[in-house]
């Protein structure tokens, strides 16, 4: 479903990304975790291509680059294979939430308008804002924002869905309802990889965990497995610090 082979990725002196390979399962939820700076964002961005990897090999559904080779077109077939929820929501401020929705239908996947607005109002009936389909971003609270972000994602209907601390930007009872939202995805096993301090979430909602540091995966696992270890290591004493 999804492959990762020496993955690299360095801004000026700093190496982001450091050899990271590794694969996950159709309808497999990944948690990945770590201190801030660990390379978190930065691998879920190159896997959507929208940060170019110095080196490496990606694999999404029957998609696979090489950055060494990247071309417009191939970037372009390979970004249709997953899709992006963005901790700061990046609604187009000019568009109504449904129009957030449709015009991505439109121009991304070809649909004619009454296709796209009849798909876009079901997806706000999904995640519960039908009724504020008329209504521009800056009128929404932070909740329904992430809300229609979610929605507008899964209207590509991806093989993969990454999720950049989708949370961070919320108080306590709208990270609530959202943690709550994509946990009800999760039931509808879709393939997700997510970035997140909410430890919790992590371990309740996640297949596996990849803990992250210094941009390499020190350790991957279970729930289970990476919060009650047998042996001490980096990702206990960074999950109980956190937990």
């Amino acid at each position: 479903m999804i492959k990762v082979s020496g993955l690299n990725k360095k801004f000026k002196n700093y190496q982001a990304l450091n050899d990271i390979s590794f694969s996950v399962r159709r309808g497999e939820v990944v948690s990945i975790i770590g201190p801030s700076g660990s390379g978190k964002s930065t691998l879920l961005r190159s896997l959507n291509l929208l940060v170019k990897p110095d080196s490496g090999q990606l694999t999404i559904g029957d998609e696979t680059v090489d950055a060494a080779s990247l071309s417009h077109r191939n970037t372009t077939r390979f970004r249709r294979q997953s899709a992006m929820v963005f901790q700061h929501y990046n609604l187009f401020k000019n568009k109504t939430a449904l129009e957030n929705i449709s015009e991505v239908l439109i121009y991304g996947r070809g649909y004619r308008r009454d296709e796209a607005r009849d798909r876009g109002m079901e997806l706000l009936t999904s995640v519960g804002l039908a009724h504020k389909a008329d209504a521009w971003p800056i009128t929404l609270s932070g909740g329904q924002q992430q809300r229609v972000g979610i929605a507008r994602a899964l209207s590509l209907e991806p093989e993969a869905l990454l999720l950049d601390e989708p949370t961070s930007s919320l108080d306590p009872e709208l990270r609530r309802d959202i943690l709550n939202l994509i946990a009800s995805l999760a039931e509808r096993s879709l393939t997700m990889l997510i970035v997140t301090h909410e430890m919790k979430f992590a371990r309740d909602i996640s297949q596996r965990i990849f803990f992250m540091e210094q941009g390499r995966i020190l350790e991957q696992g279970a729930p289970d497995v990476l919060f009650d270890p047998v042996t001490e290591n980096r990702a206990h004493r960074f999950l109980h610090e956190f937990a």
